[in-house]
């Protein structure tokens, strides 16, 4: 299914259902939630994925597990999706949470073959088959660290969503501690009990999460030197020991200059 809104096929008898959806850029689906899981594939793009407990930041080709009845709002940057929307009693292990996880060859493949399904595919044969595989391949996939907490109260948590719209390097505890009328020590410690992060950690993880959208159409260096790295090495340092791979992995360059890839069936 290609473009169908889900609360047009919520109804239909199927544990899994497949939905692929092209978004304009800098597409907002505002706060929102749906009774089924999801696995959010995206497919072009990066995607940034809000609830009140985090913000997950989704590189290109990779995925998030949203769970039911979870309000959360995504941006759009560039974005083809491919969405699987799943019966919860289907996936009593689907995390209690979001969680970004990588994409391999197979479970993309499966995606693409599944999105052109009918709303009512036949679940016997190589439909029903695909879609089973579908929910085992994904029950493999293991969690990747591309999200922030986002603290419970909300003078904090206004902090916090301010900075990730806006982060910048020259942010100090002090200022953050002035801002609750707090002193620095008693601020510190309520963020590291509602976040587990202390606020100069929380707000380097920040930084580098924001750094993944502006890869799509910079360099290492630009993007580094934007976010408040001294050099590239730094910050391929910094980004490379919070998230397991260079930022390199995503960078305009590394793609051919930023050009999307089209997917089979995408308009042109």
């Amino acid at each position: 299914m290609k473009n169908v809104p889900l609360d047009h096929v919520d109804h239909v008898d199927r544990a899994v259902l497949p939905i692929g959806t092209d978004y304009p850029p800098g597409h907002v689906l505002d706060w929102h939630e749906h009774r089924r899981a999801q696995f959010l594939y995206g497919a072009t793009g990066v995607m940034v994925v809000d609830t009140a407990e985090g913000t997950w930041t989704v590189p290109p080709e990779r995925a998030v597990l949203i769970p039911p009845t979870t309000r959360h709002r995504v941006r759009m940057l560039g974005v083809s999706t491919r969405s699987l929307y799943v019966e919860p009693h289907a996936v009593p292990w689907w995390p209690a949470t979001c969680t970004v996880v990588d994409v391999p060859p197979l479970l993309r493949e499966l995606l693409l073959a599944a999105v052109e399904f009918d709303v009512d595919y036949s679940l016997s044969g190589r439909e029903g088959s695909i879609a089973a595989l579908l929910l085992y391949e994904i029950a493999e996939r293991a969690p990747l660290p591309f999200h922030v907490a986002i603290p419970a109260s909300v003078d904090l948590a206004e902090l916090c969503r301010e900075y990730l719209a806006a982060p910048d390097a020259d942010v100090t505890n002090a200022a953050w501690a002035a801002r609750t009328a707090m002193s620095e020590r008693a601020f510190t410690r309520r963020f590291r009990v509602e976040t587990g992060d202390s606020p100069a950690v929380w707000r380097g993880r920040a930084r580098l999460l924001a750094a993944v959208p502006l890869l799509r159409t910079g360099s290492v260096s630009e993007v580094g030197g934007r976010i408040g790295y001294a050099s590239p090495a730094a910050f391929t340092a910094a980004f490379t020991r919070a998230f397991g791979m260079p930022p390199s992995r995503f960078s305009a360059s590394r793609r051919g200059g930023g050009g999307r890839r089209r997917l089979p069936g995408q308009a042109r």
